[in-house]
């Protein structure tokens, strides 16, 4: 195993300055993990070798020059599919984008490479990043690491599974259903969702390519070996489009504690509406075990004003539409078809979904202002805590379900049916407040897969959570490589 590929973005970078190790040899090194274990992972899907290897040679002539292209340079990546990426296919594992390579880089991307770094392929996702796990028609399943029977999660399940692996140094994912925070938890790699607006979606598919309008709740965040690398990242990726920066600037507050005891911890880690796994719950349990034996003060009663069965419900009502937008006229009129007959009270997911994607603007606005009314009250649970410990999933990494349709499928939790859709309950909490959350791994169940715990922090503190998250990692769990790899 090479010495580079568990280090930190941080290290490589750190090493690369000191001329320990070339840009050149740091992306063979990538393509020769990618080559080896790839294969029977199918994590990265479209590799751009030619131009990357010009670029590592350029990266390296111009640190012998005394030139630094910023923070990254020369580290070479891969990039989850559903970012546009110039030059390279581009497809979010659609079929009617199977051929679609783009002009331009997403605005997220073209940060991230006028850092510095080397983009040498596209790693894996669901149809339009729009499922828990992670496949699709172009390209194929992706399978875990821990075990190539179960899914690494989705839709950054490929992006997780380079990472884990050691295949990229660090990935850019993006998230509206948990996309970044499920894959990390399923793969045992920290994650950060962040603050809603913060960092630019535009060049992301979905919407259609070309799409200049914001969608709601959709957020991008990088994913990475390490906690500190989240923040790194975070510097890059977060700031205003262009046209945007002209008006404001982006300033965003520095961790609210400076020592890991110092932190208000709340921790909400079962509830009835949506119970967690037993194998699941253990490690939660320890993590607030080793949080209280560091000294940290960690309140397990302590709740935002609302009930989980709510938040998800409302949540829902806005997640649905921006579903429903990407399906093909012809489906979405099938829904529409159906809608007058659904009970507009009905929890069953397919009813759901029928009834909340198909929604007029007024029922919309209605959902709108709920969502509003969730953020009041996290803003004043956060007064009194500052991080709010959760689930990210309920489960770890579950077998390969790809039944049609996506409601009808079920997961096991304490050995009893749940429907499939409960793994976006946990959540649901952030996203719908549009607050900063990161997944950070806390150790692996009995039978030997990853669990992360989600760490959610108050709207534009997203250092918050990355420091936490860091500390936590001081006292149990941490990034641990996929036995093999």
């Amino acid at each position: 195993m090479p010495e580079t590929a568990f280090a930190s973005a941080r290290e490589l970078l750190a090493r690369m300055a000191r001329r320990e190790l070339s840009s050149g040899d740091l992306l063979e090194q990538c393509v020769a993990r990618v080559e080896r274990h790839n294969p029977p992972l199918n994590a990265v899907v479209t590799l751009d070798l030619e131009r990357a290897r010009a670029r590592a040679a350029a990266a390296d002539a111009a640190l012998g020059r005394g030139e630094s292209w910023g923070p990254l340079h020369g580290l070479p990546v891969t990039i989850k599919d559903t970012w546009e990426t110039a030059g390279i296919r581009s497809t979010s594992g659609a079929p009617q984008y199977a051929e679609h390579v783009p002009a331009t880089d997403a605005a997220a991307v073209r940060r991230l490479i006028d850092a510095g770094c080397i983009v040498f392929g596209k790693s894996n996702t669901p149809m339009l990043g729009g499922d828990v796990q992670t496949y699709n028609e172009v390209f194929g399943v992706t399978n875990s690491a821990w075990d190539v029977a179960r899914s690494p999660g989705g839709s950054s399940g490929g992006a997780a599974t380079a990472v884990a692996t050691g295949m990229s140094a660090f990935e850019l994912g993006s998230d509206i259903g948990g996309s970044i925070r499920t894959p990390s938890n399923w793969s045992g790699v920290y994650g950060l969702k962040t603050s809603y607006g913060i960092v630019p979606m535009r060049g992301h598919i979905a919407p259609a390519p070309g799409a200049l309008s914001l969608s709601d709740l959709c957020v991008a965040g990088p994913i990475a070996r390490d906690a500190a690398d989240l923040d790194l990242l975070l510097d890059l990726l977060a700031g205003p489009l262009e046209e945007e920066a002209v008006g404001w600037r982006l300033a965003l507050p520095p961790p609210r504690r400076r020592a890991l005891r110092e932190y208000r911890v709340a921790a909400w880690l079962d509830d009835a509406s949506f119970p967690v796994d037993a194998a699941v719950a253990e490690r939660l349990q320890a993590t607030v075990a080793a949080l209280r034996a560091a000294g940290v003060r960690v309140d397990e009663a302590a709740r935002p004003a609302f009930a989980l069965a709510d938040c998800m419900r409302d949540y829902q009502r806005l997640l649905y539409p921006v579903i429903a937008a990407g399906y093909p006229l012809e489906a979405f009129e099938g829904f529409l078809a159906l809608a007058p007959d659904m009970d507009p009270a009905a929890t069953d997911a397919f009813s759901r979904f029928v009834t909340f994607g198909t929604a007029r603007h007024r029922e919309w606005l209605t959902a709108r202002e709920a969502g509003a009314r969730y953020r009041a009250a996290l803003r004043d649970f956060f007064r009194d805590h500052d991080v709010l410990l959760c689930p990210v999933t309920p489960v770890a990494a579950i077998p390969h379900d790809h039944t049609d349709p996506l409601p009808a499928r079920k997961i096991l939790v304490n050995g009893a049916e749940r429907s499939y859709v409960e793994l976006f309950a946990w959540i649901s909490i952030a996203t719908l407040g549009y607050l900063p959350a990161a997944s950070a791994p806390v150790g692996l169940t009995r039978g030997g897969l990853p669990v992360g715990v989600q760490i959610v922090a108050p709207y534009l503190e997203d250092r918050t959570a990355v420091d936490f998250a860091r500390r936590l990692g001081e006292v149990i769990g941490g990034f641990e490589a996929p036995p093999g790899y």
